[in-house]
């Protein structure tokens, strides 16, 4: 179990993906939707797609010739915000040691 955990938490060890499922937070998009939300190539954001849906972070739903992202599970998006104000409360009581 632990090695499974350590493969999907991998998945958001790049900044760009952590941006990515912001991105995705509230909706469903294209790829060209992604990218004009974002600095990074084409290229790149396919990589960065195919790593997270093949980990199960994110999903996918055909519409005629557009193919959509969306997170798979909201659960993700929990834990996101919960790292997030765990950082933010880190970094506070690094800056009042610092006063």
């Amino acid at each position: 179990m632990y090695e499974l955990q350590s493969g999907f938490c991998s998945t958001f060890s790049s900044p760009k993906r952590l941006e990515i499922l912001n991105v995705l937070r509230d909706s469903e998009l294209t790829v060209s939707e992604i990218l004009e939300r974002m600095s990074i190539s084409k290229t790149n954001l396919s990589q960065h797609l195919a790593v997270m849906k093949n980990q199960g972070v994110l999903e996918t739903r055909r519409e005629g010739q557009h193919i959509y992202y969306h997170v798979a599970n909201k659960k993700i998006l929990q834990a996101y915000d919960l790292i997030q104000e765990v950082l933010i409360e880190l970094m506070n009581k690094k800056l009042a040691t610092l006063k």
